[in-house]
């Protein structure tokens, strides 16, 4: 085998170059190549292309060489093929079909990868969002760049809703950069258009929307407002949340935990191995009239969860209480009880596809559901709920959600 222009010597004058250029480029295509058109060709250059084939006449000047019949030519006279020669010549023959059959494999492997991350699966809203960025394409072309970028955006998204958070203190503890999430960085952007498709609101287009956005994710500095409310849980200890809880559970009343007040209290001891969670203040209002001062243990989330909500609940499960999740059968209900399930580890409880068709006897006309994702705890509730298009609301079945919370608490105290 020759090897290095050296050998190729005849072959590599200026005359040939279009031949080899051509050549070389129809190679590199990576799919079948019988013809190569070479030109225009001047008629120095058609003599010599005329010589090197052995032809009777000069070719056109926009000529049709067969491929097959080059390989000949140059077996017989160099004892190389036309691969060969023209990797000598020109360069390595590239395989361009080949690289892009391996370009769009990385790019299918990052979206797969993106779609069932944990964060994703969670709540399966994000797939809305997964599919603006596959859309939106790679960072910069690369897939690596946008793997690096995607996961640090992930990052931030498992620890949202944050419990009061300053948005810096909260970029330099997940991202090790306090300006990671500043205004204009890529990262921050992509965050944002994941807490808009949770939260099912608009992309925000201006400093004030995007400020509202971090704050309802729980990231601000602002230990008084995010609130919870809580009735039947009698903590032990002297921490003012656990004070405050004592007592109003035993004058029958709720309490409004500020995010303050959770933070400074630890909870240990003195709690149910249950804690019911409602999505709605009224289904606790019908406990506390029902049940008095001896409401089983309830925390109502008040519609999305503030980060005195989320903050509470996390406590609750990291002390060993097993929280039980109720709210709405209607879009933004099943999105907000994947959220909770997604942050707190509390479990779906009555919400089922069963018990959205029985509550539908109960209830058959009601307001539509609105946009409906799925529901990470059962495949088929979202199914039922854009057929029958009807929502369910947790208002609708308190006097037996209440009926069976009576009877599991009483069970378990005797």
């Amino acid at each position: 085998m020759i090897n290095g222009v050296s050998g190729f010597a005849g072959l590599s004058g200026p005359a040939l170059a279009p031949l080899w250029r051509a050549v070389h480029e129809r190679l590199s295509s990576g799919l079948p190549v019988r013809t190569v058109r070479v030109g225009p060709l001047d008629d120095e250059q058609r003599a010599a292309l005329a010589d090197l084939l052995g032809l009777d006449r000069l070719p056109a000047e926009i000529a049709a060489v067969s491929v097959a019949k080059l390989d000949q030519v140059l077996l017989e006279s160099v004892g190389a093929g036309v691969r060969e020669v023209v990797s000598a010549l020109v360069g390595p023959v590239a395989d361009r079909a080949a690289d892009r059959s391996l370009a769009a494999e990385q790019r299918s492997a990052l979206w797969d990868w993106l779609a069932g991350h944990e964060v994703v699966r969670a709540q399966p809203v994000l797939a809305d969002w997964v599919a603006s960025l596959r859309r939106a394409g790679l960072v910069a072309g690369s897939v690596e760049r946008t793997r690096h970028e995607l996961e640090r955006t992930l990052l931030v998204l498992g620890r949202l809703p944050a419990s009061g958070t300053p948005l810096p203190v909260l970029a330099d503890d997940v991202l090790d950069d306090p300006h990671a999430l500043d205004d204009g960085t890529r990262c921050a952007a992509s965050v944002q258009r994941a807490l808009a498709a949770i939260y099912d609101v608009a992309v925000p287009d201006d400093a004030p929307a995007r400020r509202a956005l971090w704050e309802r994710a729980g990231v601000a500095d602002d230990e008084l407002s995010p609130v919870v409310l809580a009735a039947g849980l009698r903590p032990a200890g002297d921490g003012v949340a656990a004070q405050v809880l004592r007592s109003c559970a035993e004058l029958g009343h709720a309490a409004a935990l500020t995010l303050g007040q959770v933070r400074a209290t630890p909870l240990a001891g003195g709690l149910p191995d249950e804690v019911w969670v409602f999505e709605n203040p009224s289904v606790l209002a019908l406990a506390l009239r029902r049940f008095g001062v001896r409401c089983p243990p309830i925390v109502c989330i008040s519609g999305w969860p503030s980060s005195a909500a989320v903050l509470f609940l996390q406590r609750l499960g990291a002390a060993g209480c097993q929280l039980r999740y109720h709210g709405d059968f209607d879009g933004e209900g099943i999105r907000i009880a994947a959220h909770v399930l997604a942050r707190t580890g509390a479990t779906a409880w009555r919400m089922s596809s069963a018990d959205y068709l029985a509550a539908l006897t109960l209830a058959p006309a009601g307001t539509p559901v609105g946009r409906v994702t799925d529901a990470p705890w059962d495949d088929e509730l979202a199914v039922h709920l854009r057929d029958r298009g009807v929502t369910v609301s947790e208002e609708r079945v308190a006097n037996g959600v209440l009926d069976e919370l009576h009877h599991r608490v009483s069970d378990h105290r005797a």
